[in-house]
């Protein structure tokens, strides 16, 4: 569904038109488990924090700003539900990782040498070929420290813009931008070979 028909379902909602619900639930559900999923590691988790979050929107819907903004505040609410889900488990959250650890160090200086950020906007349109980038790309995700893989998630995969991110995330910008940098550089080593082999060729002189 795309971006304007989720701020439809959200004016409708705030009109009082019940036969919005059930699409707005329908639509919210998959995306808010998929988020919640990642974010928590386990299904069970996920499914709870699901049911938290939806229940929360209708409970709070007449607190929604703004219906172009339908989809920031479901993923806000989302956010904080699995950090609640979160500080329940027994498992720790994965150490950062420095950007400079991830530098391949060049000749016997050990000086590091820049990596350029692969990018995936140029993907071919064939499903087929966007289909196999998800799954890769889903997988990547979840191995990833939680402070790169909340802004990969939201930013790469929900596609919300940076500032929406940084709203959610209770964070400014420039940290959504670094986070994001720093997520996409730990995605390329799985993603390269991926994207180089499905970019259109580039000629050289």
């Amino acid at each position: 569904m795309e971006r304007a028909a989720e701020i439809e379902l959200a004016r409708r909602l705030l009109e009082g038109k019940p036969e919005a619900f059930d699409r707005f639930v329908e639509h919210f559900r998959a995306k808010v488990f998929h988020y919640s999923q990642l974010m928590c590691g386990h299904r069970e988790d996920a499914e709870e924090v699901v049911q938290e979050t939806l229940l929360k929107v209708f409970e709070n819907f007449g607190q929604l700003p703004e219906p172009e903004h339908v989809r920031a505040w479901v993923f806000g609410i989302a956010k904080n539900a699995c950090l609640i889900k979160r500080r329940k488990s027994i498992y720790a959250p994965p150490q950062e990782i420095s950007l400079d650890e991830l530098m391949p160090a060049r000749g016997t200086s050990g000086d590091r040498m820049k990596i350029e950020i692969a990018d995936w906007s140029g993907i071919p349109e064939d499903e087929v070929l966007r289909s196999e980038l998800q799954h890769i790309l889903k997988d990547t995700i979840a191995d990833m420290p939680e402070i790169y893989r909340s802004v990969m998630l939201l930013r790469d995969v929900e596609e919300l813009s940076t500032e929406e991110t940084a709203h959610v995330l209770d964070v400014n910008v420039d940290a959504v931008k670094t986070r994001l940098h720093r997520g996409r550089l730990l995605a390329r080593k799985k993603l390269d070979s991926y994207l180089r082999a499905n970019s259109p060729a580039v000629e050289t002189n």
